[in-house]
């Protein structure tokens, strides 16, 4: 009998294009070629007027929704929002979830083969924004028939892409979901992945990023990195709730090894992220995150940059994520009335702090679905 519950999507397998039309970056730098790997959920109606373009945060992929196989003790990675009956209703919309140019997940990046060396591309491979990413996935939208999105949708870095793309191809986009998000990063974010970067690059084992050609992995520095970020993305009340000062054995050793339960649990995400992860790539996505502000080349006036957007939003914040706080939700909602566009914005109580995209949440899930279920689809 199959585990696999019956609202999933069910078993899913990867696909990937190929792109020879090269792709010219807003650096400048250009990718003669490409592979990208996605996964779709549902069916393209004869209108192809019901797609979702599904956008990924820092560490996620392609894989937001089903299985792998029956096995599989874990799903997609935004499974509570996406499959028969939930948000993103499969049964109505036909999902696109790719992972991004960069990514190490199938999607050519710093890891690929240079066809130009034979080896990895590794810290060679330019530096992409958001700007680029939208405009990789509009190729991908014309190679899958798609020429305009029901909605696109996305948390965090995801809901920056979807904001882009509403700035970017107005024409192109009749809803932008934009979940735990921001109009930039403040400083303090900017810091954070700073340091990140940091401990990753004094790893010995980094190599200058060219750690592929010596045969290793900087993992001491990408668990820094990712236990780093992991306390960023909970709230105190979730660390308080779930670790408080439990100890992992009961008593105190007097040394340095992890002797609270949050020291463990922390270790353990490190050690998994660093065994799954590419170290440029998490170079990568955290400095496109940093360059992520559409309202620059308008002197800071995101209203202005709303002026020519002619989607609707839906914006949802939490209240205990400090990380993208609420308050950089209402920064977005207040540019778009200004703007005098159509927005829709809520905000979640949750003690999950940042993370809270992704958990459980019926309220949350709920308000989702119900705007969902509002936008016009052809039979």
């Amino acid at each position: 009998m199959s585990k696999i519950p019956e609202n999933s999507v069910g078993i899913v397998e990867p696909q990937a294009l190929h792109f020879d039309e090269a792709l010219t970056l807003v650096s400048g730098k250009v990718i003669e070629q490409y592979d990208i790997v996605y996964e779709t959920y549902g069916t393209l109606n004869g209108a192809a007027d019901n797609a979702v373009l599904i956008c990924h945060a820092l560490s996620a992929d392609h894989h937001a929704a089903g299985y792998h196989n029956e096995d599989d003790s874990k799903p997609g990675w935004w499974d509570i929002c996406i499959g028969p009956g939930k948000p993103v209703d499969t049964n109505r919309f036909f999902v696109v979830s790719p992972s991004n140019l960069g990514h190490c997940s199938g999607s050519t990046g710093p890891r690929s083969i240079d066809p130009k060396t034979g080896k990895a591309f590794g810290p060679d491979f330019p530096m992409l924004t958001v700007s680029d990413w939208v405009n990789y996935q509009k190729r991908l939208a014309e190679q899958l028939g798609i020429k305009q999105w029901a909605a696109v949708a996305g948390g965090s870095l995801g809901g920056m892409q979807a904001m882009q793309w509403a700035i970017q191809f107005p024409d192109m986009v009749r809803h932008s979901i934009v979940i735990a998000s921001a109009p930039k990063l403040s400083a303090q974010n900017i810091a954070f992945n700073a340091v990140a970067r940091q401990a990753i690059m004094s790893d010995p084992e980094f190599y200058d990023g060219r750690y592929y050609d010596h045969d290793t992995v900087p993992s001491s520095g990408l668990k820094v990195a990712r236990m780093l970020g992991h306390i960023t993305y909970l709230s105190d009340d979730a660390m308080g709730d779930k670790f408080g000062r439990e100890l992992k054995n009961d008593q105190l050793n007097y040394d340095y090894g992890a002797e609270f339960q949050v020291e463990s649990y922390l270790r353990y995400q490190g050690e998994s992220f660093a065994g799954r992860f590419d170290a440029n790539t998490y170079l990568l996505m955290t400095k496109a995150l940093d360059y992520f502000d559409p309202a620059d080349v308008h002197g800071g006036n995101l209203a202005t940059v709303f002026e020519t957007v002619k989607a609707k939003f839906f914006l949802a914040s939490f209240t205990t994520d400090w990380r993208f706080s609420p308050e950089r939700s209402r920064e977005i909602v207040r540019a778009l009335t200004d703007a005098k566009c159509d927005v829709s914005y809520l905000e979640f109580d949750s003690n999950h702090g940042h993370d809270a995209f992704l958990v459980k949440n019926d309220n949350y899930t709920g308000a989702f679905r119900a705007y969902m279920q509002n936008i016009e689809v052809s039979e």
